[in-house]
């Protein structure tokens, strides 16, 4: 298995359209089982550097659907990423192991997950000075764990942590 690189990618405005492309086509797919869907993650950031993955939410009524829309999302690229260590959302990939242009994650609708998810990206688009930290805080860690994802991924949960706790606090 290739080890994944952290590259961090100067703000594009193109990935706004490029969710709103890949929303299209997983709406295509699966219609109304999907709630909702947000964009996610730092490419939904104005103005933030991030891997250039787009993060998309989708929202659902429950998870038990996922086994039925596995096919469905495989029609336009999606491919399944069993991670039983994570019980409360699915995980979905478009692109090569390690070379993902979009990450899908379906989670149940108004659930933990899609709460925090959306609580954070929300706090950051309205405070820029977290929003500043939080790109400090990456450049540094992409720069000491370049070839190590994992690690520059778990580095960041208390900073993310502590913002979903700002954020529930400003509710």
């Amino acid at each position: 298995m290739t080890k994944t690189v952290v590259r961090l990618a100067a703000y594009n405005p193109a990935w706004e359209e490029q969710f709103r492309y890949e929303k299209q086509r997983i709406l295509s797919v699966l219609g109304d089982k999907a709630i909702r869907i947000e964009h996610i993650g730092s490419t939904s950031i104005y103005g933030l550097s991030a891997k250039p993955i787009i993060d998309i939410l989708a929202g659902v009524e429950d998870l038990e659907i996922v086994d039925h829309i596995i096919t469905p999302l495989e029609k336009v690229n999606y491919e399944y990423i069993p991670k039983p260590e994570i019980m409360d959302r699915k995980f979905f990939r478009k692109g090569p192991w390690g070379q993902g242009t979009v990450h899908l994650h379906i989670c149940q609708h108004n659930g933990k997950e899609w709460v925090e998810k959306l609580l954070f990206r929300d706090y950051l688009r309205s405070h820029p000075q977290a929003a500043k930290a939080y790109e400090d805080l990456k450049m540094e860690l992409a720069n000491l764990h370049t070839y190590d994802r994992q690690t520059y991924t778990k580095k960041k949960e208390p900073f993310i942590r502590e913002i979903i706790q700002s954020a529930r606090k400003t509710m």
